[in-house]
């Protein structure tokens, strides 16, 4: 039986608590002692035991009462923290303050290949195959920056978390490093934690909201293509929501527990989106954090490497992702080991990728290699059955982040969307309900409220005489539009977040018109 004996502490108390135990015969196995409480185990002891025990503790000074209790709270707490170590995905090694193993999980033990004993035998940098980095680590009091490291040959995302304790109760903010207890993450895991907090709102062909024709041919053209294990390309205006296509596909495929990972191909110079995408290794570049980093094709392995804005891809990157798309095998930069994962590469582009071919603006093999699958997304102008719909989903959506009650629309302003044409698409609508939203305190939004055309072109706004073929039609526009916007917003940057697109193509696009005229 479990006892708690209730006590007030004073020198030897404990002692002569156990004394009364032993002048009764009963065998003691386990005694925690934490004033005002003392915790005993003694399995010779039986309930009808206890009115005798109580009343001969009693007479022990400072004695109260006795509790039966099922197990002790210092048991308990290793029984917890054992489960816990052992469920744990990630491995995890505390060390003493020389660098020793003392306590290994499960997981630490398979990475190993031996089981926990044995490994807890073994010293930190023979788990790591690093003495400097052990000697990094005791040097710094196990204070050192996450970092890389290579557990028993795999990569491996090092935490360190000192274990101290305090040098007197009076100075509690001094102490003495004892060791450290130093958690291992793999890119899998990283890669699935980064998809968990971007992916969070659903998965699967609900994602994409439309009840249109269109959009019925589109769900059951992706579902079939979803589940085949090959690259997909993915087309269509900016802002239709390629995307959360992407994620859908993923969603219905046989990678759906794994990561899927983005990376927008115009939003980072050259340099940058390769180590995004391959990863570098410690010292490959000024900057390089140190111990190296992954890049999303390893923290992606098993899943979807979806890469937005292709067509923006520069020709030396073209090359480095042809290669792995042949063989599945890539080096990270700086470094001379080949890595191999296995992912699914989805593309998409608003471009025309043939006539950049073409041009020689993209690589013809490359193209091929992403257009095996292919699906359109359709405008929202194709799709009018689908505007209501959508505008409902984001009033519901703006309302909530706003914190006001829901709000509806009239009449007017249901006719006022559904007739327009919608250039930026399911993004243009989107912003301008969240507008609405946000300037208007009516329950009711009416057209005048649904502000649509702040900042668009009319068709008799452009010289019509250039409308003699559809490019000389779509430039005239173009120039229209920046030479209108660009007084509000004076940077390609600006004007690329005031449109929805890249930087880079409304500088080229600038550059182009001779926007602003110089003086």
């Amino acid at each position: 039986m479990r006892i708690n004996i209730q006590f007030r502490d004073r020198v030897g108390i404990a002692h002569e608590i156990l004394a009364v135990l032993a002048r009764r015969g009963l065998n003691v196995i386990a005694v925690e002692v934490d004033p005002p409480h003392i915790y005993i185990d003694s399995p010779e002891l039986l309930e009808y035991m206890l009115p005798d025990l109580q009343e001969d503790c009693q007479k022990v000074d400072g004695v109260g009462q006795i509790e039966v209790i099922d197990v002790l709270p210092g048991i308990r707490r290793r029984l917890h923290l054992d489960t816990m170590m052992a469920v744990m995905e990630d491995p995890v090694l505390a060390v003493d303050g020389s660098g020793n193993l003392v306590i290994a999980n499960v997981a630490a033990a398979a990475v190993a290949g031996m089981d926990e004993a044995a490994l807890c035998r073994l010293t930190l940098s023979q788990v790591l195959d690093d003495a400097a980095l052990q000697e990094e680590l005791i040097a710094n009091g196990f204070r050192i920056p996450s970092r890389e490291v290579t557990l028993y040959g795999e990569p491996f995302f090092m935490d360190v978390t000192p274990v101290s304790e305090p040098l007197l109760p009076e100075l509690a903010p001094l102490s003495r490093s004892v060791g450290a207890v130093l958690t291992f993450h793999a890119p899998t895991r990283i890669g699935g934690r980064i998809h968990a907090l971007q992916n969070s709102a659903g998965s699967g062909f609900d994602l994409l909201i439309g009840e249109s024709e269109q959009m019925r041919v589109l769900k059951k053209r992706a579902a079939r293509m979803a589940v085949v294990d090959a690259p997909l390309l993915i087309t269509g205006e900016t802002g239709t929501g390629k995307e959360l296509l992407a994620q859908a596909c993923h969603g219905v495929s046989n990678r759906s527990n794994a990561p899927f990972l983005e990376l927008n191909c115009a939003a980072l110079p050259e340099s940058l989106a390769e180590s995004e995408l391959f990863g570098y290794m410690s010292g490959a570049f000024t900057g390089a954090q140190r111990g190296g980093k992954p890049g999303l094709f390893e923290m992606a392995d098993g899943g979807t490497v979806f890469l937005d804005e292709i067509g923006e891809m520069s020709l030396y990157l073209q090359a480095k992702l042809l290669r792995f798309l042949n063989d599945g095998k890539f080096r990270r930069i700086g470094g001379d080991k080949e890595v191999r994962v296995d992912v699914r590469i989805i593309s998409a582009t608003h471009r025309n990728l043939p006539k950049m071919v073409q041009e020689g603006l993209f690589r013809e093999d490359l193209f091929y290699r992403l257009n095996v699958l292919h699906l359109e997304m359709p405008a929202l102008r194709d799709r009018p059955d689908d505007i209501l719909l959508l505008a409902g989903h984001f009033i519901e959506r703006a309302c909530t982040q706003s914190q006001k009650p829901v709000c509806r629309l009239n009449s007017s302003a249901c006719a006022a969307l559904v007739s327009n044409r919608w250039p930026g698409n399911v993004r243009q609508l989107q912003n301008v309900v969240f507008r609405a939203i946000t300037m208007s305190d009516q329950r009711v939004l009416g057209a005048a409220d649904v502000d649509w055309a702040e900042g668009s072109i009319s068709a008799d706004e452009v010289n019509l005489e250039t409308a003699e073929n559809w490019d000389l039609s779509v430039s005239a526009f173009e120039r229209a539009l920046l030479e209108r916007l660009y007084p509000q917003y004076p940077s390609s940057r600006k004007l690329a977040a005031r449109l929805a697109t890249s930087h880079s193509m409304i500088a080229t696009k600038l550059r182009k018109y001779g926007i602003p005229q110089k003086r």
